[in-house]
């Protein structure tokens, strides 16, 4: 693989030493135990430039955030999921692998957001389940039969669009997400059916997940009449999964080999990987 390729990608898609290790976590240490060595972590970091001074102070900042948590074996420190992380990153996974669903639209989800305390954490807590703010006490989302987890807040379902259509169109950065959407097609389609060793598959596939799951984390899946004239979302989603299924076999060489918990070689659970990889074969 040209080092200008990855060069190209990682300048239009600067990386985070926090957000890599969560894409780290999401990609490769869940489906294989949710524990992993730290050294591990570093190596992986390091192949996106991020050096191992950034990478334990982020690692240190996901502890206190209680994201992961950590224990020691010897002089080994290993990192591994909390139980309530574990449940978030199974719902990402099934944003960012699952091959889309064509359910119809079954109308919206509204829930009322209050003043003062409480709301900036409620506000966070919606964006992550991909509502949009539709008015400063009003958040919205559209509803295709998927389950939601208590909101904390009270909620209410629409079941006509005819009111809340200009309401919806505005309550998600849309424009902003379709210029992510051209970045990606930019910056990964010069690097479809590239060749290259286990360890530059390994840190490329991160790399696109890690850039993939920030636009599949944010599409609110609208109706399309509801989107702008230049978006790429099927093309997006189809790139991706033709590159993560070119990059896994090398990938998984790479973990298999060198990625290790307190009980040894990272095992992947095989109903988790073989799901994953069926729905990205039918993108």
């Amino acid at each position: 693989m040209s080092p200008d390729a990855l060069h190209n990608v990682l300048a239009a898609n600067p990386v985070s030493a926090g957000a890599f290790i969560v894409t780290l976590y999401g990609d490769v240490v869940a489906p294989r135990g949710g524990e992993i060595w730290m050294g591990n972590i570093i190596s992986a970091c390091a192949a996106v430039g991020l050096s191992e001074s950034r990478v334990r102070t982020a690692v240190s900042r996901l502890v206190a955030a209680e994201r992961i948590e950590g224990v020691k074996d010897g002089r080994k420190s290993y990192y591994r999921l909390t139980a309530s992380a574990e449940k978030e990153f199974q719902r990402a996974a099934r944003l960012i692998y699952r091959r889309p669903r064509a359910a119809p639209l079954r109308g919206w989800h509204l829930v009322a957001l209050p003043q003062g305390p409480g709301r900036e954490a409620l506000v966070t807590r919606l964006t992550r389940l991909r509502f949009g703010m539709a008015e400063p006490y009003l958040a919205i989302l559209p509803d295709r039969g998927d389950p939601l987890p208590p909101l904390g807040a009270p909620h209410f379902h629409a079941t006509t669009e005819d009111d809340l259509t200009e309401m919806a169109r505005a309550a998600w950065p849309l424009d902003a997400l379709a210029e992510r959407m051209a970045r990606f097609m930019e910056g990964f389609a010069p690097l479809d059916g590239v060749s290259c060793s286990p360890e530059e598959a390994l840190g490329l596939r991160l790399l696109l997940v890690h850039v993939y799951r920030d636009i599949a984390l944010s599409d609110p899946a609208l109706p399309l009449g509801m989107l702008p004239e230049n978006w790429q979302g099927p093309e997006v989603r189809a790139l991706f999964a033709r590159l993560y299924l070119h990059l896994t076999p090398g990938a998984d060489a790479a973990v298999a080999r060198d990625f290790v918990d307190r009980d040894g070689p990272l095992r992947a659970d095989p109903t988790r990987i073989a799901r994953r990889i069926a729905d990205l074969s039918y993108h």
